[in-house]
Parts: C-alpha cells; structure tokens; sequence
C-alpha cells in the first residue's frame, strides 16, 4: 500500500503527533519515511539594516531544521523503520507537496494544530497540503483539549 511516507517535522506539539502517527504506520506496513523540515523565511523585501543578517538567520534556521529531522529519524530507528531526512527552503505547503511528487513518495502524514472554528475556514498549511497534493494525505489533526 505505502511503501514511502512523508512526515513533515518542525518539532512542535502537533507535528510530533503527527510524526508518532507516520512512524507507527510505516512500521505496521513496512515502509520507510522521509523527514521534511522547511525552512519558512518572509519572501517580502525588509530594510538594508536587517538583511545584514540574513545569511546568519538561514543558517540557524536550516541547523534547526537539521536538528529535528535527525529527531525524528531517531524515533522511526526505534520503532525499526528506516529515513531519509531533508531541509528545504520556501512556502511550506509547497515544498511539502513538491517534495512528496519528486521523490514519488506514496503518502504524507502530518499533525495538524487546533486553530478554532474561524481559521480552520482560513487554513493552515495541513489544510493547504491536503487540498494541493495529488498524493494521499493523512492529518491527526488535535483538538481543543490536547
């Protein structure tokens, strides 16, 4: 069914809820996961004074994103299942979707934060991800309580 699984990672609450789900469900198949982390830097031009440390903030971003990838990985190694890590930079739900079609991947799980009635009508990227990807998506998405 799925042999290659996307989890998107950053490391939050509902992304390691939805990193457990993944792993969980590759090792029932037997399938591998790659570990995505994207780095989400504002796309809009900003002053002189603050793109002096540019270069530096991507670094930290990207040694972040190395970071919880490698976390992850560690969690599906415990549960006996193999992953490929990888960062990347631009709009999240893009790259998530991106990624999952160029590697041809089978499937991609992700957590999915509790946002209230009002912006769950507006979308966060787990909606943007389901609504754009032409590969099967699952959410565990948590609610108010969590």
């Amino acid at each position: 069914m799925y042999e290659t699984i996307l989890i998107p990672y950053d490391g939050s609450d509902e992304a390691r809820r939805g990193a457990e789900h993944g792993i969980e469900l590759a090792a029932a198949l037997g399938a591998s996961v790659h570990a995505l982390y994207v780095v989400d830097l504002p796309g809009a031009p900003r002053t002189v004074y603050i793109r002096d440390d540019e270069e530096q903030i991507r670094e930290e971003y990207h040694g972040y994103g190395e970071q919880v990838t490698e976390e992850l990985c560690g969690m599906a190694s415990e549960h006996g299942v193999e992953c490929t890590a990888a960062v990347r930079t631009g709009s999240p739900a893009e790259e998530i979707v991106d990624y999952a079609e160029e590697n041809g991947l089978d499937a991609i799980v992700l957590g999915s934060a509790y946002q209230g009635k009002f912006r769950a009508i507006l979308g966060g990227t787990s909606d943007k991800v389901v609504r754009t990807s032409s590969v099967p998506v699952i959410t565990d998405r948590m609610s108010v309580e969590d």
